[in-house]
């Protein structure tokens, strides 16, 4: 880690987050934002205490594999059918409202069409981690609402992902074309090999050995980072593999334990992604763009949810929950930080733009967390009675 030894800057991070940790619980403040301001204040642009952000971030997205495995071993492949197809005409009708939003913002602040275009991208998406994160699983009432967030963030990762290839392929539309026939022949294989995995492989051996935990803990484990892997290897994304792998695990009967077990794993790599966020921020190129980052903020927390609480009140989702998916969803994601990050490398937006995507996306995502934690139930709500794991 550029002459700071792995082991010491899991301490910093970790001792760090344990003291802002405590300071946020006393001040009543989401937890997001205190290992959010650990890596502002430990990282590269602060007192540079951590200066290899990007390893660590290759680390964190361990967490969002486990999230996407666990969100998986909630929703059976029966179910998750019934959701995606509720889902689409959703996610197509707020994707044309949001990308117009980041597109013209962009644009009227004087960027080229081009960093318009991924500033419009970055728009549509909504965090998959904040959404799961400050989700109730074992709440019954909150199924539905679950069932919905899932949904719609699996849509909006698959539109990702696409982009993601694209930019990649620096916006050829050969590359495009290819990105979407990659899904469209990936997806099916994968859930393919992940049924025939459980029917003729896992099943068996949990039969067998179920009374081993250790035994389920190791194979489970295997099960989430194999199937990531070879997503990796068709070319998508390695969240979306483990999601697959625990899909095909929900209808188990061990489901529930494994989903337990590995809740600590997931949240101990969560840390380090909400770091790798906070160590990524530049105060000093931050406050050049601050005007359109606001802005941009502004009206993503302010439009997502009525948005989204429309059209599902339109699909006939009732009121309160249309509003409560809505204000889960109400933010820019972690995708919005990789679609900036790639355009940049591939030539195709400037600091200046990228900066202004980064710095709407981070502030969507604490205000998005205030919104949540105050209003609805999450396991990190600092009123007890919205508490909910």
């Amino acid at each position: 880690m550029h002459g700071t030894p792995i082991v010491e800057s899991f301490f910093l991070i970790f001792a760090g987050a344990a003291v802002l940790a405590t300071l946020a619980l006393q001040g009543r403040q989401p937890l997001l934002l205190a290992y959010i301001a650990v890596g502002c204040i430990l990282g590269p642009h602060g007192a540079a205490l951590v200066t290899d952000a990007e390893l660590l971030a290759e680390i964190a997205e361990i967490g969002i594999i486990f999230l996407l495995f666990l969100a998986g071993l909630d929703l059976a492949p029966g179910k998750l059918k019934e959701v995606a197809a509720k889902s689409a005409l959703t996610v197509l009708a707020s994707g044309i409202v949001f990308f117009a939003l980041g597109f013209g913002l962009m644009i009227v602040f004087g960027y080229s069409w081009m960093e318009a275009m991924v500033g419009g991208l970055a728009s549509v998406l909504s965090s998959t981690i904040l959404g799961l994160k400050l989700l109730p699983t074992t709440v019954l009432h909150h199924r539905r609402i679950g069932e919905l967030v899932i949904g719609l963030l699996l849509m909006q990762d698959l539109v990702a992902i696409i982009a993601l290839l694209f930019l990649s392929g620096r916006g050829s539309e050969n590359q495009l074309a290819s990105a979407i026939g990659l899904i469209a022949a990936a997806l099916p294989l994968l859930a393919a090999a992940a049924w025939l995995g459980m029917r003729f492989v896992l099943l068996p051996l949990l039969r067998k050995f179920d009374v081993f935990r250790e035994f389920i803990f190791l194979l489970a484990l295997g099960w989430c980072l194999g199937f990531a892997s070879l997503a990796s290897i068709f070319g998508l994304s390695s969240a979306i593999g483990a999601f697959i792998a625990g899909v095909s695990l929900a209808t188990s009967p061990i489901a529930m334990h494994i989903a337990e077990s590995l809740r600590p794993l997931r949240d101990f790599f969560l840390v380090l992604f909400f770091f790798s966020i906070g160590s990524s921020i530049d105060p000093g190129l931050m406050g050049e763009v601050a005007l359109p980052a606001i802005l941009l903020a502004i009206l993503m927390v302010a439009l997502k949810p009525g948005v989204f609480a429309f059209l599902l009140r339109w699909q006939g989702e009732d009121s309160a929950a249309a509003w409560e998916v809505g204000c889960r969803l109400g933010q820019a994601s972690e995708f919005s930080l990789l679609l900036s990050y790639a355009a940049l490398s591939s030539g195709l937006m400037g600091e200046d733009a990228a900066h202004v995507v980064q710095g709407a996306t981070v502030l969507t995502l604490i205000a998005s967390s205030y919104l949540v934690i105050f209003r609805y139930p999450c396991p990190i709500a600092v009123r007890a009675e919205l508490r909910r794991d």
